[in-house]
Formats: structure tokens, C-alpha cells, sequence
């Protein structure tokens, strides 16, 4: 049984002169779960709203999508709030009220449901999420796991069949994450829920997904199952937008063997490297060369037992927190929700004042700050203005102006979407042109609350290798931050916030080489086998010296060749 069907649907914002869906036609099953992977800006958030009648974008639309044989336009008012579940990308976005118990009822009581029905559904709702510990918490207190947990279970409430998210894990941790998506996949397991997700976190979404739809500028270019869809971007390689990201079992199988099928998850993975070297290997870490970290230089900015809480009474969020960020240096903060990371960036920043202690900056160096929220940042009318607004007050010519503004816009990758209201860019449109209009500034300490938030696998790539450059310039680089693979590929030190201060610190391979959680897939694929190999890249690497050491002589008793697996 179809429980959504899309028939040629086109769509075109107002006043822009392209489509943003191309004839996209395709149909979700009863009780599926789908994944929608595409690049920031290719359509995906536009598809989505389009399957809720209440979230549909004003333009010009043409086809049609149904739910259950009629058209979404045309459902009644209370079958088209309850059916369809929609959970959206922020998740402060969604909560409208003070408590957390109200929040579960608030849309029930909109329905006019007898008050000992909506007891039972929020009850059996509260039980269901775990939500009894904190459900009379008020919400502007609770971590961004629990708000984004209590906006499913809201729309849940409402017993929908068919629920569609929005990117709802870009602004959570990777074990909340992880935790959320296990979640949806219970709900699609055991109350046959239709999933529709939207997802950058393919490595975790891949192994829950009946079917995975990628999308590439406004059409669909591949729908099939995620081994069908791992195969096809595998063949593409890094030419494919979407490659890296793909899990990361199929990025290193791809990487060692390229012909065959490859795994998806970790556990096929590791039970892959055990096929590849059924006698162990024989160099399990990379040459020392590889490893070593860059010589010191001079603390660009310093933190000395610093304490910090918000009200009087309150529990201290930073408790004597102490670093050094040297010259050059990517400095990356991990932790969970909740764990006080963006409050100790704000302190640095100074907007926020230490209650105790110091915070030093060395003399001469400007800061630069991007806030999670890029909005934040956002005051004219257009993304083209937002740039020139970044370099108003700046000494310079009208013409540099405009050749610094179209130098970013090309380099942020927005040239097409110049004309747009920055509130109608996407959520990964939005993070690139407030990064750029920080950039413009040219400071010397750059702060990044969660830069990757929104971001597609190919334009972190992108991003990786403009603050590369930045570094190789003089940039400090202090990023808080989820994502864990982007911090081990290219941080230069790690450390884990929590509890107020700094539980551990390390270069990356040493830092997410000792960690169970807070590491690479690859690392928990390879770790049996390889020391502190935590990116795609290390366990390749590692892979192709142990076949070339295993084919290169018979003392080492292993075979010339790999045996056969039933994965690859």
C-alpha cells in the first residue's frame, strides 16, 4: 500500500528563474523508512515541506503529491494534522510552549481530544521517549537532544502515519544522535510508522533505510536500496558529490578493492578487514612521520582556571577550565549537549565575563566569530548585501568591495543565489554565507560554533580546504563541535569538554584512537587491527601497506592475494 505518491511535482520559488524540484515522481510504501541524502541546496528541505499541506513553500507548483490517493491540498483539516508528522531541522523551531508535559499535550488540545484521552497519550508518550525523569522541566532548560526528542514525541502524540524529519541530528551530538535515530527506527519497527528522514549522518541512517534517495539538483538521481545506492556513488568516486558521505566501510572498501559489493555498517566492516587478513597484519600504525605533531608555537589565546554561571545559585557551567590555543593551530572542542562547550566559546569571545579567572588573547589579534545560529548574523535583504554589509566599515574601494564580494560568493559556492532572502537559503546555504561574511573581516582567531551544521559531505571538503589555507596564513582556528570525522580529518588538537572543563586532550589519532564513542567509524572498523588509525584515509592507507608486505614475500604466511568475502 502507497502511503505517499509524488507525480511530476516542479516547483519554483518567487522570483527566482530556476526550478528548485525537477519532475521528481516517486512513492513511499506503508511502514518503509526512507533516506534523503543530497547536496545543501539540492532540494531535499523543498520536497519535504511540500509532503506536509501546512509547511508548503508560496511559489509556483505544478504535479501532485498524495497521501493515500488524495491530494495533500485537499485532505481535511484534522487528517492533514494528524496523518502526516513533520519534525524539523532546529529544535527550538518547533517548541511552543513553557513546560515540558504542555508540550506533548498542546497539539492534541488544538484537536479538542477529551483531557483523560490526551492523559493517556501523553502518558503513553512520556513512557515510550523516556521522558518521566524531565517531564515537568521547563524547556528552555533541557539539552538540544532531549528539545529534538520532544518535538518527535509531540508529533507522535498525534499518531501519524507517515513522519518526516528534516535534518534531525545536525545540531546533536553524536551519542543524542545516535540515540535519536534508534529511536525512529523503533518507531518505524514497531508502530509500522512511515519514516521519510533527511540526513547528512549517513552513517548511522544507511543501516535503518529500506531505501535511500539521493537527490542532485532538484531530481531524483538515484533511489534504490542503500547497498544498491553505496555501489552506484562508490563507482563515481570522489567525482560524485555525495561520496564522502557514504559509511565509512564503503568509502575504505571502495579504497582497497573497488570491484564488488561493499559493506555499510561497522560490524560488516570489521568482519571485511578479517576476510582481508585472516592471519592479523603486520604493520598495525601508520610511520611515525605520519603521526608526529608540528613543533609549538606562541599561545595566541589563553584560558586560566576559568569559572563561569549564568544566575546566582545556579550550578557553575565552565568550573576552572584551563587551555592554550597556539598560533596556527585547529583547535577543536568536542562534547555533548548541554556540556557548556558554547558557552566557554562565548567567554573567549567576550560576551560573556569569567565569574573567576582569566581569559587572554594575544595582543594585536582580531577575533572573528560565527554563532550557531547564522541568522544570528543576518540583517539585509539579500545574500549579495549581507557581504557588502560585512565590509562597510572596512577601509577600501567601492570596486575591491565588489570583487572581494563576488571572490566569496563564488568561493561559498552562493554566485546563483545572490539575489536570495538569506532566511530562504537552506540550512547549509545559511552556514556558508555567514561564514563568509566573518571571513571578509580577516580576523586572525576565527570562532566557530558547529560550522559543519548543515553542511553536505562535498562542501565540508570544500571548507576543510579554505581554512587549510587560512592556517597556512597565520589563522588561529578555535571549533566547537559534533562532527567528529571532520575534526579528526583535519583538527590538529581534540579535546572533550565535560563537566566544565577539559576531561581529555590530544592530537586526533591519539584522542579518538583511546575513545569508544567520541571516535571515528573507521576507528571502531579498524581498531582491532590498526593503532590510531581513525579516518578512511589511515585504514586504506594501513590496508594497502599489509597487502603489498603480505604479497611481497612468503615469510610472512600470509596469502598473495585476499581471500574471498562474502561482502567484497
Amino acid at each position: 500500500m502507497e502511503e505517499i505518491r509524488c507525480e511530476r511535482l516542479s516547483f519554483c520559488y518567487p522570483d527566482r528563474e530556476e526550478d528548485a524540484l525537477r519532475e521528481v515522481s516517486f512513492s513511499l510504501s506503508a511502514a518503509s523508512f526512507t533516506v534523503l541524502c543530497g547536496r545543501s541546496g539540492c532540494g531535499k528541505s523543498t520536497l519535504l515541506r511540500h509532503l506536509k499541506a501546512s509547511m508548503t513553500p508560496y511559489g509556483d507548483r505544478r504535479g501532485e503529491v498524495l497521501y493515500r490517493g488524495t491530494p495533500i491540498d485537499r485532505l481535511d483539516p484534522r487528517t492533514a494534522a494528524c496523518a502526516i508528522g513533520f519534525v524539523q531541522q532546529d529544535p527550538d523551531a518547533q517548541l511552543v510552549t513553557d513546560k515540558v508535559w504542555h508540550e506533548l499535550a498542546f497539539g492534541l488540545e488544538n484537536l479538542g481530544l477529551p483531557t483523560p484521552e490526551i492523559r493517556r497519550r501523553v502518558a503513553e508518550m512520556a513512557s515510550f521517549f523516556g521522558i518521566q525523569d524531565w517531564f515537568h522541566r521547563d524547556v528552555y532548560a533541557l539539552s538540544g537532544g532531549q528539545k529534538q526528542l520532544l518535538n518527535l514525541a509531540a508529533v507522535m502524540a498525534m499518531q501519524p502515519q507517515v513522519l518526516v524529519l528534516d535534518e534531525p541530528t545536525s545540531q546533536l551530538d553524536p551519542i543524542a544522535a545516535s540515540e535519536f535515530l534508534a529511536t525512529l527506527a523503533k518507531i518505524n519497527r514497531e508502530l509500522g510508522t512511515t519514516v521519510f528522514l533527511s540526513e547528512h549522518r549517513l552513517e548511522e541512517a544507511f543501516p535503518l533505510a529500506d531505501r535511500v534517495m539521493v537527490m542532485e539538483g532538484g531530481r531524483i538521481a538515484a533511489f534504490d536500496t542503500p547497498q544498491a545506492v553505496s555501489a552506484q556513488l562508490s563507482r563515481a568516486g570522489q567525482a560524485h558529490p555525495m561520496y564522502l558521505g557514504l559509511p565509512a566501510a564503503v568509502r575504505i572498501c571502495a579504497g582497497v578493492q573497488p570491484q564488488g559489493p561493499c559493506p555499510v555498517t561497522v560490524r560488516e566492516g570489521r568482519l571485511w578487514l578479517d576476510g582481508l587478513f585472516p592471519q592479523g597484519v603486520s604493520r598495525p600504525a601508520l610511520p611515525e612521520g605520519d603521526t608526529a605533531p608540528p613543533p609549538p608555537a606562541e599561545p595566541a589565546l589563553t584560558l586560566e582556571n576559568v569559572w563561569f554561571r549564568y544566575r546566582r545559585g545556579e550550578d557553575e557551567v565552565v568550573r576552572g577550565l584551563s587551555l592554550t590555543v597556539r598560533r596556527g593551530e585547529w583547535y577543536c572542542l568536542l562534547g555533548g549537549n548541554g556540556a557548556g562547550k558554547s558557552t566557554a566559546l562565548k567567554l573567549i569571545a567576550g560576551l560573556l565575563k569569567p565569574n573567576r579567572g582569566r581569559v587572554k588573547v594575544a595582543d594585536g589579534l582580531a577575533l572573528g566569530v560565527l554563532p550557531q545560529n547564522p541568522q544570528a548574523l543576518f540583517t539585509e535583504l539579500s545574500a549579495e548585501e549581507e557581504l557588502f554589509d560585512a565590509l562597510a566599515d572596512l577601509p577600501g574601494t567601492d570596486r575591491a568591495r565588489r570583487e572581494g564580494v563576488e571572490e566569496m560568493l563564488a568561493l561559498l559556492e552562493l554566485t546563483d543565489r545572490r539575489a536570495a532572502h538569506p532566511y530562504d537559503l537552506s540550512g547549509g546555504e545559511q552556514q556558508r554565507l555567514a561564514l563568509g561574511k566573518i571571513l571578509l573581516r580577516q580576523p586572525q582567531i576565527l570562532l566557530l560554533d558547529e560550522p559543519t551544521k548543515g553542511l553536505d559531505p562535498f562542501f565540508k571538503a570544500s571548507l576543510a580546504k579554505l581554512l587549510k589555507s587560512l592556517l597556512a596564513r597565520g589563522l588561529t582556528l578555535f571549533m566547537v563541535s559534533h562532527d567528529i570525522e571532520f575534526c579528526a580529518e583535519y583538527g590538529d588538537t581534540c579535546a572533550l569538554f565535560f563537566d566544565g572543563c577539559i576531561a581529555s586532550q590530544d592530537p586526533p589519532r591519539r584522542f579518538f584512537g583511546g575513545n569508544s564513542f567520541y571516535t571515528t567509524s573507521a576507528n571502531r572498523m579498524s581498531r582491532h587491527l590498526f593503532a590510531e588509525a581513525v579516518t578512511c584515509q589511515d585504514v586504506i592507507t594501513l590496508c594497502a601497506m599489509n597487502l603489498t608486505a603480505n604479497s611481497s614475500g612468503p615469510e610472512s604466511g600470509a596469502p598473495s592475494s585476499p581471500p574471498p568475502s562474502s561482502f567484497c
